[in-house]
């Protein structure tokens, strides 16, 4: 039996489905502990590193792995998740220049402190932050932020789309998560579609026939950079907002930062 299976997660899905998917497809794995070395939203696709057997016993071997995506960022919008799956707002309109946004993800490469999105699982007094998040709770905490490592970030392509278009997308996605009718997820009950639902429509309205812009990135991090985070920071770093439109993680392995931007993964999974 091998130690690990990488899995290709689908939008929609969590990281618990794509497990238990991977379960039911081989039989053989009935009763076997399985365990991913890292999360994926269920907004995001790519890789995800399951631990099978003995090995979910040395899970925190894995915890220390870097990472590569290709993500979008909405520019001029945002979310209380930082991705579609949120209560959807805005700022203003965006109609900035590729430079523009080449400086900033230049300026966004080396050490960097990222806050932990709101709805995420990191622990804060012993209860996860999505928790204190639905409880109304946030301002009894402090939301603690991530040292990270952004080894390389590139500015891949910059469009506009036209706000129905956006609008369609989001909703495909939105969708395609399964309903969720768990007692125990009362709070977050469906991941509170309904009202991300009617934030996405009055966002459409607002914007009527206007075109938004929506950048794509190609970036190599170290362990426990969340993508929405780095996109909120883009925005706030071009002046407006931003929220990861499309998160696809590519690669997980151990990689080698070298002069001048150079690099190499030592080790991929």
């Amino acid at each position: 039996m091998p130690k690990y299976v990488v899995l290709e997660k689908h939008v929609g899905e969590t990281p618990l489905q794509a497990v238990e998917k991977y379960r039911t497809e081989h039989t053989k794995l009935s009763g076997v502990p399985m365990a991913y070395a890292g999360r994926l939203d269920p907004m995001a696709s790519g890789k995800l590193l399951v631990l099978i057997g003995e090995e979910c016993r040395r899970q925190e071997d894995y915890h220390g792995l870097d990472k590569a995506y290709r993500f979008e960022v909405l520019l001029g919008s945002s979310s209380d998740t930082g991705d579609v799956l949120g209560l959807v707002d805005w700022q203003r309109s965006t109609d900035f220049k590729r430079n523009y946004l080449l400086n900033v993800a230049r300026s966004l490469v080396g050490e960097l402190s990222l806050p932990y999105p709101k709805f995420s699982s990191r622990t804060v007094k012993g209860k996860p932050l999505h928790m204190w998040t639905l409880e109304d709770r946030l301002d009894e905490i402090d939301i603690p932020s991530a040292d990270t490592m952004i080894y390389k970030l590139k500015l891949t392509d910059l469009r506009q789309e036209t706000v129905q278009s956006v609008y369609d997308e989001a909703m495909r996605k939105i969708e395609s998560v399964p309903t969720v009718t768990d007692e125990s997820k009362a709070l977050g009950r469906d991941f509170r579609r309904s009202e991300v639902r009617v934030a996405w429509q009055v966002w459409r309205e607002h914007h009527r026939e206007s075109v938004v812009q929506v950048a794509t990135f190609e970036c190599i991090a170290s362990s426990g950079t969340y993508m929405r985070s780095l996109s909120e920071e883009i925005g706030r770093r071009l002046g407006t907002t931003g929220l990861a439109f499309s998160i696809h993680r590519s690669e997980i392995g151990a990689y080698r930062p070298l002069p001048l931007g150079w690099g190499f993964w030592k080790k991929k999974f």
